[in-house]
């Protein structure tokens, strides 16, 4: 677990499957940062490559859960190169720009969790598109708000495909205005709306039945369902069948039907 202080808290509460990442900058309501923007690429590059790690749940800390760039360092970043000095953020790697699991960079297909705990605006919104569920606070509010300050937003690609094209048009060009979780929801961008005290305990529940599974057959099916939104049928059926070869001679492969069979729950070990 990291320190308090850091701006992601990393927290392993179920034999280090289950990894919590909690964006830790609640006094600029978790806004990205270049340090945080870093901490967080490191923390899905380890999720990634641990074979332990099965599950993530991202979430924050305070009343936001993201609220995407932070403006005001932006501000005083670009007061900065007025005045001569370097840009901290110009000198960071490429590949911070995209900084989620389906990354060219990351490639990682485990299943990951977003417990929405409030504001989710802006590039905040798309750390929680990025996830597979979302799980929402009552209290939590959603917005794409990049209209309002000239800025960009070209991750609103995707948004169709889970809420439809009026919807994401209506978020994204009236940009003045956030929608509820229960609105979220009715859109289908939020799985669960539940009590802000139970929002954690929900997502753990979650995760915790993800142990319950197969894990190479979860990543089989999470990649065929993304990949396949931008293939034919044909393409598509073809692409998961050479993919699923990775099934064959698997004991997990053994342990599925043997445990059916005998009517148990199977003990997957991922081998």
């Amino acid at each position: 677990m990291t320190k308090q202080e850091d701006v992601l808290v990393l927290e392993k509460p179920a034999n280090g499957r289950i990894w919590v990442m909690r964006l830790n900058r609640p006094e600029r309501l978790n806004s990205f940062n270049g340090e945080l923007r870093k901490s967080l690429y490191e923390a899905f590059w380890d999720f990634a490559h641990d074979d332990e790690a099965w599950v993530a749940i991202l979430t924050g800390t305070g009343r936001a859960f993201c609220t995407g760039q932070d403006l005001k360092e932006r501000t005083e970043r670009n007061a900065a190169a007025l005045a001569g000095e370097p840009d901290p953020m110009v000198q960071l790697p490429d590949y911070l720009q995209d900084i989620y699991p389906l990354s060219e960079k990351l490639n990682c297909w485990k299943p990951i969790i977003a417990a929405v705990n409030g504001l989710a605006v802006a590039g905040g919104f798309n750390a929680a598109m990025q996830c597979d569920v979302r799980i929402a606070s009552t209290e939590a509010e959603f917005g794409i708000a990049e209209v309002r300050w000239n800025q960009g937003a070209a991750w609103v690609h995707h948004l169709p495909k889970i809420i439809g094209l009026a919807n994401a048009l209506e978020l994204t060009l009236w940009g003045d205005e956030r929608i509820s979780a229960e609105r979220a929801k009715e859109w289908g961008f939020v799985n669960e709306v539940v009590a802000p005290e139970d929002l954690m305990p929900t997502a753990m529940d979650w995760a915790e039945r993800m142990l319950t599974l197969a894990p190479r057959s979860v990543r089989n099916l999470k990649e065929i369902l993304y990949r396949g939104m931008t293939m034919g049928p044909a393409e598509a059926q073809r692409y998961g069948a050479n993919l699923e070869r990775n099934l064959i001679g698997m004991e997990d492969s053994i342990e599925g039907p043997k445990a059916f069979s005998e009517k148990r729950k199977p003990e997957f070990k991922n081998r």
